[in-house]
């Protein structure tokens, strides 16, 4: 099968959320896929809106502040990733997040890949999540390549607000294999139950699919597990490129937590110019030009240059 064919043929689906600390801490792996498997298949992030609009607020913020900040503390002791030194709020709504997320894709692979990374960034590392309009578009301003009132404009319009309805709704529909899910991890992933009965992929969620059937793996687990489920379907299509240098790696995503650098670059780490910045679980490193217009920059989290 020539790649051109093999690229409409194989579809992975990544049921996500960009303020999801589960997902951000799967980004060592999620990265190391993509890289793998470029330019032979179909990506697509369906975004699942986690913290959704009807959801209640809570009856004392601090409180269930206090209770988050405990959650992901948990969960960054098993994935390894950053977490924020202090954790502002709970978000109080995934759809402006979604929404530039999405917007973003119009812009391209490249540009929609960076944006969804600072918006992560903005609850995980920097302590204040994407829970607005407002603050979603500062969180991805001097993403290179960026149109930053073109990406305004698109979040704002409905054809991108109905684009994450439909992802929501097909994040609502999960494949019965994730129903009930058993496994040694500490995240299996089995699907949650929604308010209303139905329910919802566990995040993140990877569904992959080709004209030989579908393979889905839940929740948080190691690349062997997605590697497997690709080649199973698709013989051969997953390859492992020479890993880079860690200058090249930081220049070519422009951050890298400690768990990516591992798994994305060979070599001593950090690079020497590499920025690092400080977090409450280990460090952020950013490549110089993205330490020029990062948040961090600006929001007082400790960096060395």
């Amino acid at each position: 099968m020539e790649v051109a064919d093999t690229v409409e043929a194989v579809e992975v689906v990544e049921y996500t959320d960009p303020l999801c600390p589960w997902a951000w801490g799967s980004e060592p792996v999620f990265r190391r896929l993509r890289a793998a498997l470029a330019g032979r298949v179909r990506w697509r992030r369906a975004y699942c809106v986690l913290f959704d609009h009807d959801d209640d607020p809570p009856p004392d913020p601090a409180a269930e502040t206090a209770w988050y900040t405990r959650y992901v503390e948990d969960i960054s002791a098993h994935t390894g990733a950053p977490r924020a030194r202090r954790l502002s709020r709970v978000a109080a709504s995934s759809w402006p997040s979604s929404l530039a997320a999405k917007a973003a894709e119009r812009q391209g692979d490249e540009v929609a890949g960076r944006v969804l990374r600072r918006l992560r960034e903005s609850v995980f590392v920097l302590g204040e999540p994407a829970d607005t309009p407002a603050l979603a578009l500062s969180a991805v301003r001097g993403v290179p390549g960026l149109d930053p009132e073109r990406l305004a404009a698109d979040a704002a319009s409905v054809s991108v607000r109905k684009a994450v309805l439909a992802d929501r709704s097909e994040a609502r529909r999960p494949v019965g294999e994730v129903l009930s899910v058993r496994g040694g991890s500490p995240h299996p992933g089995a699907a949650k139950e929604t308010a209303d009965g139905g329910y919802r992929y566990a995040l993140p969620t990877l569904l992959v699919r080709a004209p030989t059937g579908r393979r889905v793996v839940p929740g948080w687990r190691p690349y062997e597990e997605y590697a497997s489920a690709v080649e199973e379907l698709s013989p051969g299509l997953l390859t492992e490129p020479a890993l880079p240098a860690p200058a090249e790696a930081l220049a070519r995503y422009r951050s890298l937590t400690g768990p990516e650098a591992a798994v994305l670059s060979d070599g001593p780490w950090p690079p020497g110019d590499a920025v690092r910045v400080e977090t409450g679980n280990g460090p952020l490193w950013l490549h110089p030009d993205e330490a020029a217009v990062h948040p961090a920059r600006d929001r007082g989290a400790p960096a060395v240059p």
